[in-house]
């Protein structure tokens, strides 16, 4: 712990360069600097439950467990932390009613500290692969049971971390259990030395059954009805542009290309390229008709995913067509939207792997493939219909992560211990 604490202190001043250059796109990454560094506003009197989701998807996933929280443990209040301010704004409406939120210190011992001894926490749960040694460790010092929660590890992950034994191996062992999304990633924690891992399914299929009862602005209301629309959902620096060029290739009469960039601070660059390409848009955000003229939406707005799942013939993933890993396919697949992936899925192996053998998406490994495999979804809509219909069935029989994640917090939380 000595080496990576010199380490952290060492980078401690380029982390908040990083936050200037980031705020060039998002001024927001220039506010709350005081919370990087544990000075928590935080000022509540109850016993309270912190959990941590980095940034938008681990935020979404949260809530139904949040939600469950506050009605099993009414007497506390909840903090929740974020690294990204779109993590920090996703949700607002709901859960801002339901929780403190803040940013996660650095990893620093003093602002550890800090954090640990404003808030208080009773419990801590992290989502995903959030592994702090700081943190775990400072948790563990103080007995502040830890969980890390939905946790998935890659293949890449698994081979980085396994450099750094063995303190990998310490700092596994003092989270109190690992809640893994699939066997797979429970096999990979437990090589590197984790103890106590068990696997309880992934709770964004959970988070899915929210996203079905919002998605209510029915976007087909905004072009005509004879327009074939395809949607890229989630798309990453590089892949827009892939995605443009594909576009102007597919011969396809009055169609209506949905594209939508991963991260906002990119919406505006995404934009410029379209304008660059001499195509004409639409932004969503302008709230207007698209005619048959436009051939593009631009969807530059937030919490609109199932929207765009439900007003879209398919979808393309993004993160997906270059090595990025992935995005999560679960909420298109909930909204009975067909699914296609590309080659680079590693952050969401085992999702994938059962929506494709559930017949709910399909893989293409070359992007020229996307010539004849758009074209020839768009124009079979019983094809389209049996997919649709596999998503759900597929997305409905996963879920009960959440259940299961709630049994291990009552086991684990100091008023409950056996």
């Amino acid at each position: 712990m000595t080496r990576y604490r010199f380490l952290i202190l060492l980078l401690l001043p380029f982390a908040f360069l990083r936050l200037l250059w980031k705020s060039r796109l998002d001024s927001r990454y220039r506010q709350h600097w005081l919370e990087r560094l544990g000075f928590t506003p935080f000022k509540g009197k109850d016993p309270v439950i912190w959990l941590h989701a980095v940034s938008v998807g681990e935020t979404r996933a949260a809530v139904t467990l949040i939600q469950q929280l506050k009605d099993h443990y009414k007497d506390h209040q909840i903090v929740l932390t974020h690294m990204t301010p779109t993590g920090r704004s996703t949700e607002e409406a709901t859960l801002n009613q339901l929780a403190f939120r803040c940013y996660l210190p650095y990893d620093t011992q003093g602002a550890v500290q800090r954090f640990l001894k404003r808030v208080r926490p009773q419990m801590g749960i992290l989502l995903e692969t959030e592994i702090w040694p700081e943190l775990i460790d400072q948790c563990h010092q103080q007995s502040i049971p830890l969980l890390l929660v939905n946790a998935r590890l890659s293949q890449r992950s698994y081979q980085r971390y396994q450099r750094y034994q063995p303190l990998t191996k310490h700092v596994l062992n003092q989270l109190t259990v690992i809640a893994t999304q699939a066997v797979q990633d429970a096999e990979r924690f437990k090589l590197l030395g984790a103890k106590e891992v068990v696997v309880v399914g992934n709770i964004k299929f959970d988070a899915a059954k929210k996203t079905q009862e919002s998605a209510q602005d029915n976007l087909r209301q905004l072009w005509s009805t004879h327009r074939q629309v395809w949607l890229a959902a989630s798309t990453r620096p590089g892949e827009e542009e892939i995605i443009i060029k594909l576009f102007q290739r597919l011969n396809i009469e009055h169609q209506l290309l949905l594209l939508v960039p991963r991260h906002p601070q990119r919406f505006n660059e995404v934009a410029a390229l379209l304008t660059k390409k001499q195509i004409p848009f639409v932004r969503r955000s302008e709230r207007q008709n698209i005619p048959d003229e436009i051939s593009v939406l631009l969807g530059d707005s937030m919490g609109e995913m199932g929207n765009y799942y439900q007003a879209a013939d398919l979808a393309v993933m993004g993160g997906s067509i270059l090595p990025f890993g992935g995005q999560n396919l679960i909420e298109a697949t909930a909204m009975g939207c067909p699914v296609i992936v590309g080659p680079h899925t590693y952050n969401f192996q085992e999702a994938v792997r059962f929506a494709l053998d559930a017949g709910a998406a399909m893989r293409f490994n070359q992007i020229d493939e996307l010539l004849t495999l758009i074209p020839q979804l768009l124009s079979d809509s019983q094809k389209r219909a049996s997919m649709g219909e596999a998503g759900k069935h597929f997305t409905l029989t996963h879920q009960g992560a959440t259940e299961a994640i709630m049994t291990l917090i009552k086991r684990y939380m100091p008023d409950h211990r056996p």
